[in-house]
C-alpha cells in the first residue's frame, strides 16, 4: 500500500476572496491565507504517503507559493468552487496515473506529517474512501479517494456526512476518522482564538500573532 501513487489536492481561492467570515483587513487576511498555505505544502511536501501536491487555484501568489515547494499548480480561473476545483484536479489526476488522491483546505495549519500517515493508514485495497470531518462538523477538512474518481465531491453545509453516505454507495472501504489537528481549520475569529490557543506548532503561532496583533 505504500507504493500507491497519492496525490494530495489543494484548492486555493483568490486570497482577497477567501474567508469572507473572518472579521480582520484584507491585508491581514491575506497574509493569514499565504502563511497557512505555506504551512499546509511544507508538511505535505514531507510526508512519505504523498507522492505529489496539486494546487487548484486562480490566485498568482499562491501559484507562487507552490511551486517554491514543488507543487503542481493547475490554472482555476473561473473559481467555481472547491468542487470545481477538485474536478480539475481529478481530470489531470487520472491522466497521469494516479492511484488515490487526499482533499485538504488550506486552512488546517496546524495539521502535520504523523496525520496525514494515520489518515492513510486506515485505507483499504482496492478501493476506499476517507472523510475527517471539521471541528464543528459542519465540513469535511480531509477527503481521501481511491480510485481517484470513486465519487464526486459534494463541499457544502455538513458536506461530511454526504461524502460519507456517498462513499458507502459506491465502496463497503468508506470510514470516519477523527484527527484534531486536520479538524482545526480557520474560519471566522473564534476559529482563530481556538487555534491560537492551542500547544501546536508555537513557531506558526508567532507568525500569525505578529500579523493580526
Amino acid at each position: 500500500m505504500c507504493d500507491l501513487k497519492t496525490a494530495a489536492i489543494i484548492p486555493v481561492k483568490t486570497f482577497s476572496h477567501a474567508k469572507t467570515r473572518l472579521d480582520l483587513p484584507a491585508s491581514q487576511k491575506e497574509e493569514l491565507c499565504k502563511i497557512m498555505l505555506e504551512e499546509i505544502l511544507h508538511t505535505v511536501s514531507m510526508s512519505p504517503k504523498i507522492s505529489e501536491a496539486v494546487i487548484v487555484t486562480g490566485e498568482k501568489e499562491a501559484a507562487r507559493i507552490g511551486k517554491k515547494f514543488g507543487a503542481t499548480v493547475l490554472e482555476d480561473q473561473r473559481e467555481n468552487g472547491v468542487n470545481g476545483a477538485v474536478a480539475i484536479a481529478d481530470r489531470y489526476l487520472l491522466e497521469s496515473g494516479f492511484d488515490a488522491s487526499m482533499v485538504l483546505p488550506q486552512d488546517i495549519p496546524y495539521i502535520k506529517v504523523q496525520d496525514i500517515d494515520f489518515v492513510m493508514n486506515h485505507m483499504g485495497i482496492p478501493n476506499f474512501a476517507i472523510v475527517v470531518p471539521s471541528r464543528r462538523f459542519d465540513g469535511t477538512n480531509a477527503l481521501v479517494r481511491m480510485p481517484v474518481d470513486l465519487m464526486e465531491t459534494h463541499y457544502d453545509e455538513g458536506s461530511y456526512k454526504i461524502h460519507l453516505s456517498t462513499a458507502k454507495k459506491y465502496t463497503s472501504n468508506a470510514a470516519l476518522v477523527f484527527v484534531r489537528r486536520i479538524m482545526t481549520d480557520v474560519d471566522n475569529i473564534e476559529d482563530l482564538k481556538y487555534l491560537l490557543g492551542q500547544a501546536e506548532k508555537p513557531q506558526l503561532v508567532e507568525k500569525i500573532r505578529a500579523i493580526i496583533e
